[in-house]
């Protein structure tokens, strides 16, 4: 049951706005109105037992600050007597601070100076004595301080569940009106509410039993806006469930946001720490959570970090590569996964994990087989990890305008959805907004979030869901080569250049031209075979020279002589008698095409010649190509499929063959949306479109006339 009057306590503070106008902007009022309602929320928590802490603290004042911390964090309760966990030993209240307005400046910060230790953290993060002294400078302090003086928020009037709601509802208007920047660390809140329900919808059973406890975590928590959502998720289906949150932040104010939220909502078991989740994880103490749920930032350079990364042994569990410098999206990911909760079925402290993360398009595609990307992706998708993918609408965000998706993994799977992944189009289902908000047009209605939701839990195909075998996902990448095919003509200009790096062959180049004139030959390798025969009769001063600069000599020749033409004979790079090959154990598990075995040798580049041995050709680097084998498919069939009708020359190069463990190429996943979802429109047909002109050049005469007329 959300409270009805959360709504006007949130437009009574930000009412406060009208005094802030001059010395800020509206993206800047988050500066003094959040740290003023924390500061008059804990004014106000604090009033039950204030009396008893200033009478205390004067008689240990002269203790160990750390001692009389613990002291007084114990003596501070609420009306219910429980220990709030923070104190303030300033004889000071907000009504005390309107009794002197000359010097409200120097006694609001020796109020925020009485408060416990763990609260003037979160307070300097803030940087409110900036703020104070600001506003001390225009003559707005008192006026602002007054204002909040008058607000109400003692927990009498005002319960922790209430204020919450409140704070939370500042935050999103701060943060959309500082719309150009918020997508660093605020997701709109129709996608939170979505990501929490493809998160705990699945687990409402448990989730709603009595005594329930479950951990939430967010590695990138911004303000605490996906950590407030999913505690309102459960409260509303189970009042009695306990919560723990957790989450960090390396922005030191949303940091201050986060925490003084949990804070104002009693949360004393919940932690927000701050720091940078890649470098220092705050949460080693932690064997796991229950579910993990993160927005990180997009294309986020990680090059400052990667020194410190790329010492540790492996990278939170994950041992193959990292993904690119310029996009550290996916360690987010790794580290979650790493938070996983170990998972055995009916031990109840063993529940295993879920995770929903927003990402942009990249972490879906991008890299080939054996990068970085792709190899996260097979480590996610082979350990069926990876549960569903759903394509948001453009524009939803608000500091970009591309495609976003959210990734739902578990180390839990329900037994239906075990080795499948479900894909969820709703790139369609938004609403426009009627005011941009930066780069946001557009939004979630409740109806679609259900319909969503919906789909998912059903995990049935339509046109916008559709499900695939993890495989499905997977390939190799196998590299195809052909020929190399060489036309020889020794030609006046080519005889120039060549004579002019090697000056030493002018004899021998004049016996060979003598031998074979100036017409074009189309098999370069009978060309050389001459070439060395007649080389071998000349002088040795006029033949090829020993060592390095023989070869340069050699290779010159072809490279000044010859140019590539596909009408020409292979050239043959090897011609020898071959061991037996064993086409089986080169391919193992997979299905060896029904043909003649010299046809097979041919598929991997040995090609008899009849009399017992085989020919190698050397392939051109030119027409050197890449093929992505589904990992459903077989190598050789897929190569005479769709490789060999359009180059009946190629070959599969044999050395890529055994790049990864599984011996047949390297091996990679990637996940297009829009090849999966992808529908033919076929054109209109033409009368339709030449009416459709007719009618526009009939309204722009008609439009032409009436000025014509006019004048």
């Amino acid at each position: 049951m959300i409270p009805g009057n959360f709504q006007h306590l949130a437009n009574f503070i930000w009412s406060v706005a009208d005094l802030l106008r001059g010395p800020y902007r509206p993206p800047q009022y988050e500066r003094v109105m959040l740290p003023l309602t924390v500061l008059r929320r804990f004014d106000a928590v604090l009033a039950s037992s204030k009396e008893s802490v200033l009478k205390r603290y004067a008689a240990i004042r002269d203790k160990e600050p750390q001692l009389v911390d613990r002291i007084l964090n114990e003596l501070a309760r609420d009306e219910q007597g429980n220990s709030l966990g923070f104190h303030n030993h300033s004889p000071l209240d907000f009504q005390k601070l309107k009794g002197d307005p000359d010097h409200i400046g120097r006694h609001l910060n020796d109020y925020i100076s009485g408060f416990s230790e763990n609260i003037r953290k979160i307070i300097e993060r803030f940087e409110f004595d900036k703020e104070i002294e600001k506003l001390e400078e225009a003559d707005r302090l008192f006026a602002v301080v007054s204002k909040f003086a008058e607000i109400d928020l003692h927990p009498a009037s005002v319960d922790n569940i209430t204020m919450g709601l409140v704070f939370e509802d500042l935050i999103r208007r701060f943060n959309e009106a500082a719309n150009e920047t918020a997508g660093d660390h605020f997701t709109p809140r129709e996608v939170i509410r979505l990501m929490v329900n493809l998160l705990l919808e699945p687990d409402s059973d448990v989730l709603t039993q009595a005594g329930i406890i479950v951990t939430i975590c967010d590695p990138a928590c911004g303000t605490g806006g996906m950590l407030a959502e999913s505690q309102n998720w459960i409260r509303a289906h189970n009042e009695q469930a306990i919560v723990k949150v957790y989450g960090q932040d390396y922005n030191p104010r949303s940091y201050a946001v986060a925490a003084s939220d949990l804070l104002i909502k009693g949360h004393h078991e919940s932690r927000v720490e701050l720091g940078n989740t890649l470098l220092e994880d705050k949460f080693t103490d932690l064997p796991g959570f229950d579910y993990l749920l993160a927005n990180p930032p997009f294309g986020v350079d990680w090059k400052g970090e990667k020194k410190v990364i790329d010492l540790w042994p492996d990278f939170r569990g994950y041992k193959g590569k990292l993904p690119r410098v310029n996009d550290g999206a996916l360690l987010f990911l790794i580290h979650m996964i790493d938070k996983f909760s170990p998972y055995k079925p009916g031990d109840k402290h063993q529940s295993g994990t879920r995770i929903a993360i927003v990402f942009n398009g990249s972490p879906l595609f991008t890299g080939g087989a054996g990068s970085g990307e792709s190899e996260i992706r097979r480590w996610i998708i082979e350990n069926d990890w990876l549960e569903a993918i759903i394509a948001l609408p453009e524009q939803m965000f608000y500091n970009t305008g591309i495609g976003t998706f959210i990734w739902v993994l578990s180390n839990r799977k329900e037994a239906h959805r075990r080795r499948k992944i479900q894909l969820i189009d709703a790139r369609e289902r938004y609403k426009p907004m009627k005011r941009s908000l930066g780069n946001k047009r557009r939004w979630l209605d409740q109806a679609a979030i259900d319909e969503i939701t919906c789909e998912h839990g059903a995990l049935g195909e339509s046109d916008t869901s559709k499900v695939f075998d993890n495989d499905d996902f997977g390939y190799r990448r196998v590299t195809i080569l052909r020929p190399l095919r060489l036309r020889f003509q020794m030609t006046p200009e080519a005889k120039e250049r060549y004579l002019d790096t090697f000056p030493e062959m002018l004899d021998a180049l004049l016996a060979i031209e003598k031998e074979l004139g100036g017409e074009p030959y189309d098999d370069w390798n009978a060309v050389w075979e001459k070439a060395q025969k007649l080389l071998k009769r000349l002088p040795d001063e006029q033949g090829w020279a020993k060592g390095g600069r023989g070869m340069a000599q050699k290779k010159g020749f072809r490279d000044a002589f010859t140019v590539a033409d596909p009408k020409a004979v292979p050239v043959i790079a090897r011609h020898y008698k071959a061991e037996p090959l064993d086409i089986e154990a080169l391919f193992p598990d997979q299905n060896i095409p029904d043909l003649e075995r010299n046809e097979l040798l041919g598929l991997l580049g040995m090609n008899p010649d009849g009399k017992g041995r085989v020919i190698e050709y050397e392939a051109d680097p030119a027409l050197k190509d890449s093929e992505n084998i589904p990992l459903k498919e077989d190598v050789l069939s897929y190569v005479l499929r769709e490789v060999r009708p359009y180059a009946p020359d190629a070959w599969i190069d044999r050395e890529t063959l055994d790049e990864q463990d599984e011996g047949i190429g390297k091996v990679g996943y990637e996940i297009n949306f829009n090849r999966e979802f992808f529908r033919y429109q076929p054109p209109r047909p033409l009368h339709e479109i030449d009416a459709d002109l007719a009618a526009v050049e009939k309204r722009i005469m008609a439009l032409l006339r009436e000025v014509t007329d006019e004048e």
